[in-house]
């Protein structure tokens, strides 16, 4: 019997909410304008609290740290790419000023719930999944994340 080893992509995202409204990131699929969360890949060498922190700040240019983890989800994309995607909650107190470190992002938006829920154009169906359960009260704590290098 053979067996196929799984590689799953693994990607990290952030549901960064202020005042109510939620910051979503919008780039270029295939020529077409599409929204997700600020996320991306985990790259080698860093730990996954870490590749938050980069990818949210080179799609936004916000440095807040992630307050808490939502929810690790197990993805397997319609062209059959597996994914994992660790997303977190960021809270803060005031609209900030969003703006894109990177070239593959056309623009930052904070919209309501009810504009992304109902929005034709989300990355992947986990985009509408990560704001459901951020609008749940159930949330870990960060610690949940051991980082193990022996």
């Amino acid at each position: 019997m053979s067996e196929t080893q799984f590689k799953p992509h693994v990607t990290l995202a952030c549901v960064v909410q202020a005042e109510g409204r939620f910051l979503m990131v919008e780039e270029r699929i295939n020529g077409r304008p599409t929204l997700n969360q600020p996320a991306g890949h985990l790259e080698a060498g860093e730990t996954v609290l870490e590749g938050a922190v980069r990818e949210r700040w080179e799609e936004t240019g916000i440095r807040a740290q992630p307050q808490t983890l939502l929810r690790i989800y197990q993805w397997l994309a319609p062209d059959g790419t597996p994914f994992i995607r660790f997303t977190f909650a960021i809270d803060l107190e005031h609209l900030v000023e969003a703006s894109p470190n990177d070239s593959d992002i056309d623009r930052c938006l904070w919209l309501s719930k009810e504009e992304i829920l109902s929005a034709s154009n989300l990355r992947s169906p986990l985009v509408k999944e990560c704001l459901l359960h951020y609008l749940q009260p159930e949330r870990y704590p960060l610690e949940i994340l051991a980082h193990f290098n022996g």
